[in-house]
């Protein structure tokens, strides 16, 4: 009985390996036995077939329902994390194969990120890119927030480039760079020339911020909740440019990141460091865990290195030069 355990007739060749490891991965993935079963384009009961199969020749039980829903034990959380990557790599083989025949001189790539991210983050990397790989047909994809996460769950983008806070547990994040929280007001406001500013001052100052479902908008109640300091939001708009035309028009202050601020705001606008208050915000890749990533891919994300950015030291003073 030992030797027949040891050496199980259906594991006899790798199609057999593959096709419960496969149904596996996706019911993990997925939750649901249906569900696996319609993205595998095969039956329920086959799905069960297999899954059962696999526990038997493993001995051990590899899900449990909580609700409608499959949830993986514990061994079948260490299965998981052995099996996802070889058979996601083998599925992505082909594919992978015929962009290597190829090069690198030929295909898609689509990345995720926000308006912002776009502006003033991603423009060096993009020509970097486009001198290294000019026949590469890439596609931004200006989003933000959950829209992105979307974007990545349904592989409609490669890759994502942004700032995250909160990491879900099916993506990756890969922090690249990091900026410090900025204080911006007109340059004749009373915070841009007051010595030894306290996060207390800013509270009769309305702050023009981004909606409240956006990061910036989080991170700086967060701050001023912990530090029990009183705030007023003014009005919230979308974008930094916006942001900023609004601060210097006079209709309010704001706190913004300083990879938005350029030499072209030093007229208009004065800024000062709230590192003392507020955490540096990181910027960096995010891809959904154990999503195979395409020469272009690969070569896109080679190129988002820290010294690649490089911001001036104009708004990294603690006063205003003015």
């Amino acid at each position: 009985m030992a030797a027949e355990r040891a050496a199980p007739t259906h594991f006899a060749y790798k199609g057999d390996r593959l096709k419960p490891l496969r149904a596996f991965c996706q019911t993990a993935r997925l939750g649901s036995v249906s569900r696996a079963a319609e993205a595998l384009f095969v039956s329920q009961p086959a799905i069960t077939l297999q899954l059962q199969a696999l526990e038997r020749d493993l001995g051990v039980r590899l899900f449990e329902r909580s609700g409608r829903r499959l949830i993986p034990t514990r061994e079948g959380e260490a299965l998981y994390e052995l099996a996802r990557p070889l058979v996601e790599s083998i599925d992505g083989l082909p594919a992978a194969f015929r962009q290597q025949l190829r090069g690198l001189d030929a295909g898609e790539l689509h990345i995720a990120a926000g308006t912002s991210t776009i502006l003033h983050l991603l423009p060096p990397i993009i020509e970097a890119f486009r001198r290294a790989q000019p026949d590469v047909h890439l596609s931004l994809h200006n989003v933000t927030g959950a829209g992105g996460l979307d974007l990545l769950r349904s592989d409609a983008a490669d890759l994502a480039v942004g700032s995250m806070l909160d990491v879900p547990a099916d993506l990756d994040y890969a922090p690249v760079y990091r900026f410090d929280p900025m204080l911006i007001t007109p340059p004749d406001h009373p915070l841009a020339r007051k010595r030894d500013l306290a996060l207390e001052d800013l509270s009769p100052y309305g702050l023009i911020l981004p909606p409240r479902r956006l990061t910036t908008y989080r991170l700086v109640d967060m701050v001023f909740h912990q530090q029990r300091v009183p705030y007023t939001v003014a009005f919230e708009v979308g974008g930094w440019e916006v942001i900023k035309q609004y601060v210097a028009m006079g209709m309010g202050i704001s706190i913004v990141t300083a990879i938005c601020l350029s030499d072209a705001d030093r007229e208009r606008l004065a800024a000062r460091s709230l590192a003392n208050w507020f955490p540096q915000r990181s910027y960096g890749v995010v891809v959904r865990k154990g999503k195979y990533l395409s020469p272009q891919a690969r070569a896109f994300v080679e190129l988002i290195k820290p010294d690649l950015f490089v911001r001036g030291d104009y708004y990294d003073s603690g006063h205003s030069e003015r």
